[in-house]
């Protein structure tokens, strides 16, 4: 910290109490000056040699025959005054960033300028400011954080604009030529006592981050803050990116994490004018800048703290953008107080109806599975993106009572088939749906089954619902269907069964499956794979894989599982019976595939986990 010293004389104040202070001298003081609740008893001379407005203010007190002068709003109380008086008797006084601006305001106030006397301190503590404190980047910061408490006398001497003004400079310098940032050099000093070598130190040394200045400004209050932002964003040198990062990082500062410390009376007020000024400090680029994370979190913490129509909108507007790099955790939004459901359901499906509007154009091509150019493979990852995170979003609510169908079909359907090329993700949520509402009627239940498809199921997902007594009859005949069907054409048509260990057994129960993750048996990597091996398969071995096809028409039936046979005969026997009722909606007990001994049921996963190959 740069420092300046004033004066050689020794220091003579002296106190006596709280409320008085005195020089101590052989001469008896002739001067009270009453600063706040603070009494100065002090000399005239010394004084009013330096000080303009003193001698102005003795001689009114002459007049009213008194030798006690009162200063009104001080700037910087006592303590700013004391520097002054000092100064002017000569004794010595040391100027720091922690009181150079209130001394820079009393001086002003006292008029201590060079027509008075030259090199008064006005002239001293400019010189000061201008060679040392606004060179220093800890300085500025410090000076500024200090001239909120001396307003507006700081602002009209321009103490805060200069300070501004040098913060924002020195972020926009090269940082490899950066050594002053003390929060970074605070984790260097830190990191290096892991470091062996002198090269691997000095190597450290001049690796400074874009983002070095970030954690630095985050001292700042917000209205100095936003003031600093502005500046930097000024002068164009700065990347969206590193904007984003130190917004990111200002919030996470400041802002409460808990929803209490957020919306308590005392403080929302504050947290709203915060959130605000952070959504519109955000860079102007949406297309960069913020984690979708870090602007979910906003749009969480503006509907929180109520603010405005404007900035919740701009947060929509930039986080359709991106939705697809979110996760789970970050949609779950409460719902505010008029609505019935935990999570605020309208807001996700908004969000994704943006994200699907604004991607639209890629999608011709992978729902004609045409081949995909080079610049839009990305955007097929992010479908496929997009379709696990709505999977696993649905699966989350579920759990609530309180969603209703509609909400639960309108939000499946918000995003395209070609983002589901695997229909594992979606079949979870139903399950979860089905057994948090048991009162659901036949109609709701093949609404919401009829959001599947069975033919685009994964082994584990085929042998799970094969058994799922809260699946719909129709649904389970199904799966056994297409199981027989796939097994007939070789299994060319299946889904690739991604990441299941071999060990896994067949027989594995419901809680397990809830509890698993959409990311725990596939990835989107995996499926694009997948997605194009099959793609080939189909167009280059056409002719082979009809060939193979109708060989194992005739010995399909034997490819069939004993625990699916046992299920088909029962369904013949039944409809020659009763008569043929196709569309029939229960899972009665008596054909549930779990009524079945468990050596049939393992020995029927076995077989038909060994016949799937890719995806279709």
């Amino acid at each position: 910290m740069k420092f300046m010293k004033l004066g050689s004389k020794p220091d003579a104040f002296q106190a006596d109490g709280n409320c008085i202070r005195y020089v101590a001298s052989e001469l008896a003081t002739d001067i009270v000056v009453n600063v706040g609740e603070v009494k100065f008893f002090l000399h005239k001379f010394p004084l009013l040699s330096k000080s303009n407005h003193l001698q102005k203010l003795v001689t009114k007190a002459n007049e009213e025959n008194t030798n006690e002068v009162d200063m009104i709003d001080f700037p910087g109380g006592p303590k700013a005054f004391e520097i002054c008086a000092k100064f002017c008797y000569g004794m010595t006084v040391t100027l720091n960033a922690h009181n150079v601006v209130a001394a820079r305001c009393a001086a002003e106030y006292l008029e201590m300028k060079e027509d008075v006397d030259r090199g008064n301190l006005i002239f001293k503590i400019e010189v000061f400011l201008t060679s040392s404190i606004f060179r220093s980047w800890k300085d500025s910061i410090i000076v500024l954080k200090t001239t909120k408490a001396l307003l507006p006398w700081s602002e009209d001497l321009k103490v805060v604009g200069r300070c501004i003004d040098s913060i924002a400079s020195k972020t926009s310098m090269d940082p490899s030529n950066v050594n002053w940032s003390y929060t970074y050099n605070r984790k260097l000093t830190v990191s290096d006592q892991i470091t062996e070598s002198k090269d691997r130190f000095q190597q450290k040394l001049h690796s400074v981050p874009k983002d070095w200045w970030v954690e630095d400004i985050c001292e700042l209050e917000i209205d100095l803050y936003k003031r600093v932002m502005f500046a930097i964003k000024a002068k164009g040198r700065m990347s969206g990116n590193v904007i984003g990062e130190a917004l990111d990082c200002y919030a996470v500062r400041w802002l409460p994490d808990s929803v209490t410390g957020l919306v308590s009376e005392e403080h929302i007020r504050q947290n709203k004018i915060l959130v605000e000024t952070i959504i519109w400090l955000l860079p102007s680029s949406r297309g960069v800048c913020c984690s979708c994370s870090f602007l979910l979190k906003l749009l969480k913490f503006a509907i929180l703290v109520g603010a405005g129509d404007g900035p919740r909108e701009e947060l929509m507007k930039r986080i359709a953008f991106h939705l697809d790099e979110a996760c789970v955790k970050d949609l779950l939004i409460p719902s505010t107080s008029d609505e019935t459901t935990i999570y605020d359901l309208e807001l996700v499906h908004s969000l994704v109806n943006r994200f699907v509007l604004h991607h639209a154009p890629s999608t011709d091509y992978v729902e004609k599975n045409e081949k995909v150019p080079d610049e839009l493979v990305l955007g097929r990852v992010a479908w496929l993106k997009i379709g696990n995170l709505i999977d696993a979003y649905l699966a989350e609510i579920a759990r609530d009572p309180n969603v209703t169908i509609s909400s639960f079909v309108g939000l499946s359907q918000a995003i395209p088939a070609s983002a589901r090329p695997i229909h594992d993700g979606l079949y979870r949520a139903i399950d979860i749906y089905l057994k948090e509402h048991p009162s659901l009627t036949k109609t709701d239940k093949k609404i919401i089954c009829g959001l599947m498809d069975v033919k685009k199921f994964t082994t584990d997902a085929c042998m799970h619902a094969a058994q799922n007594e809260r699946l719909p009859l129709r649904v389970v005949v199904q799966v056994l269907f297409f199981e027989q069907v796939r097994a007939a054409s070789g299994g060319l048509n299946a889904p690739q069964n991604i990441s299941c260990p071999s060990s896994r057994s067949t027989t594995a129960n419901t809680e397990d499956w809830e509890k698993t993750a959409p990311e725990d048996y596939k990835s989107i990597d995996k499926q694009m794979k997948s997605m194009k091996i099959a793609n080939e398969v189909c167009r280059k071995n056409g002719s082979k894989i009809n060939k193979k096809s109708s060989k194992n028409k005739s010995s399909g039936a034997l490819l069939l599982p004993s625990r699916s046979r046992r299920i088909f005969d029962k369904l013949f026997v039944g409809s020659k019976g009763h008569g043929e009722n196709k569309s029939s909606e229960t899972s009665g007990s008596s054909m549930s595939p779990t009524s079945l001994n468990p050596g049939e049921t393992k020995s029927s996963g076995s077989s038909s986990r060994n016949r799937r190959h890719s995806i279709s």
